[in-house]
């Protein structure tokens, strides 16, 4: 029975870890082309850079969408509010963030209600993210 549950996931619908480090990808080399993506390459390069962040994504996403929980192995947590809590991200970020992850999404042809579903959550996340630390400060104590 497992492997049917398996298939539940939205990582397993979307096409497993292939189709996900697929999609990944094409994110991030949008952000490094894209010219929505600017703002978004600045924030990364104030922290670890687009090869680390990369790679997180990725081990997030994975048990964000249902799979191997990589990132919670590696950091022990999957708390995306703690992991953003030192980035300034305006509302005008996270939009960029989502319409580059739906262009990602067209382009490495993923769709269905399952895709949908994942759009729907990663709004959701995006827009909790957005906070008030202003440009390039750190929030008030």
């Amino acid at each position: 029975m497992e492997p049917a549950a398996a298939k539940e996931t939205l990582l397993a619908q979307i096409g497993g870890e292939t189709a996900l480090r697929g999609l990944v990808d094409c994110f991030y080399d949008l952000i490094e082309t894209d010219p929505r993506g600017e703002t978004l390459l600045r924030l990364h390069f104030r922290g670890h850079g687009v090869n680390h962040a990369r790679e997180e994504q990725f081990n997030f996403l994975c048990g964000f969408l249902g799979g191997r929980r990589h990132y919670l192995e590696k950091h022990g947590h999957m708390d995306v509010r703690l992991m953003h809590a030192h980035v300034p991200i305006s509302a005008a970020d996270a939009e960029d963030w989502l319409a580059l992850m739906d262009r990602a999404i067209t382009e490495t042809r993923l769709s269905g209600p399952q895709v949908d579903k994942m759009r729907l959550a990663f709004r959701r996340v995006a827009l909790t993210l957005v906070n008030d630390l202003g440009e390039w400060g750190v929030g008030s104590a």
